[in-house]
């Protein structure tokens, strides 16, 4: 296997070390990880999955065995955020609870191994949707089902018992609202690469109004239809929700306003967020109103004030993406979507500024 500088998974450390750039996957030490957990024999294949653009995600082969592979991206990295370990506590906590979500099979703190933690999982098949809608999720209702399958997903991680599932110390369960808008507030001044004065617009008008939390469960954090894997056939099923990394302990609202503000309707004009899931502005699948309906009537949670958790969800992709471009701008990733975000995060600001507007009455 030869080098270069973009290369993103060698053989050796010694290839890895030749790089101007670190790779991704260092597959000889790897391999020996593998072995030492009892996890498939023989020569290791590897094959990215995904849109990688945040937390980095591999298909790995070796024999019979076929993993997912997690790890973070490359720098620079916002403090706490990536922590792929902490996601792997969550999972393995999440799995015994009854929530959709994949096995955790090893974990990885050593990061001379790769270059950074990872964690390993069993590959599952079916279907992330994006762009396109599989045919076989196409039979009659399928596209409604799609819809209803992401409303009782995430219905059933809002009912975990935090107590009983030992995730009481996952995080600080008070004001999780408030501390969301200082924490991102702090990551637009690290983020920035220019003046985004509607970012800050929205986070005055996010702060003059946050909503009374009326109970507390784990949130995902990045609830969106990407977010999730379809098992491939009929019914249409949600077999498991997959990128925890923001997940916490919160206003599972944030996570309803999350997946609405993010969920693609014909007639929306283009920004990052809803590109990333435009097969729902098909005929056929739920708007928002009726995700949220679904949502309402099976919780019984009053959703007066979703059109703020939906500003919220807007403004913290476009801070998030923000992030993203400064990477791009460091060259740390060739990721072309990344390239895109000059105009995409102004856009998704002004998405923002316009949902808390509409919030505002």
């Amino acid at each position: 296997m030869s080098t270069s500088a973009t290369q993103d998974v060698v053989r050796t450390v010694r290839e890895a070390a030749a790089q101007e750039r670190e790779p991704l996957l260092v597959i000889e030490p790897l391999e020996a990880f593998l072995d030492a957990a009892g996890l498939g024999d023989g020569p290791l294949t590897v094959a990215p999955i995904g849109d990688g653009h945040s937390n980095v995600t591999y298909a790995l082969s070796r024999g019979d065995l076929r993993l997912v592979l997690r790890r973070p991206p490359r720098g620079p990295l916002p403090p706490s955020a990536h922590d792929v370990l902490r996601e792997a506590k969550l999972l393995s906590a999440l799995g015994p609870a009854g929530v959709r979500v994949p096995e955790v099979l090893a974990t990885c703190d050593d990061g001379t191994v790769i270059g950074a933690p990872f964690y390993l999982m069993p590959l599952i098949d079916g279907h992330v949707l994006t762009r396109r809608l599989p045919s076989d999720l196409d039979a009659a209702g399928g596209r409604r089902q799609v819809g209803e399958e992401v409303v009782d997903a995430l219905i059933e991680l809002h009912a975990v018992d935090v107590q009983a599932a030992g995730l009481s110390d996952f995080g600080r369960p008070g004001a999780y609202l408030e501390r969301q808008l200082r924490r991102f507030r702090g990551l637009l001044e690290r983020n920035a690469t220019r003046p985004l004065p509607e970012l800050e617009r929205v986070a005055e008008l996010l702060s003059c109004d946050i909503p009374a939390t009326a109970t507390t469960t784990v949130v995902h954090g990045d609830y969106r239809l990407g977010n999730v894997m379809f098992a491939p056939g009929a019914p249409t099923r949600l077999s498991a929700m997959l990128d925890w990394e923001l997940a916490a302990l919160g206003d599972p609202l944030a996570d309803l306003g999350y997946l609405t503000a993010t969920w693609a309707e014909p007639g929306d004009p283009p920004n990052p967020m809803l590109d990333l899931s435009a097969v729902t502005r098909l005929p056929g699948f739920l708007d928002r109103h009726a995700l949220a309906r679904r949502y309402a009537e099976r919780t019984g949670r009053d959703l007066a004030a979703l059109g703020w958790y939906q500003a919220l969800a807007l403004w913290k992709a476009a801070i998030f993406l923000e992030g993203s471009y400064q990477r791009h701008l460091a060259g740390s990733t060739d990721d072309p979507y990344f390239a895109r975000l000059g105009d995409g995060v102004p856009a998704l600001a002004g998405a923002a500024r316009a949902a808390i507007d509409g919030a505002h009455g």
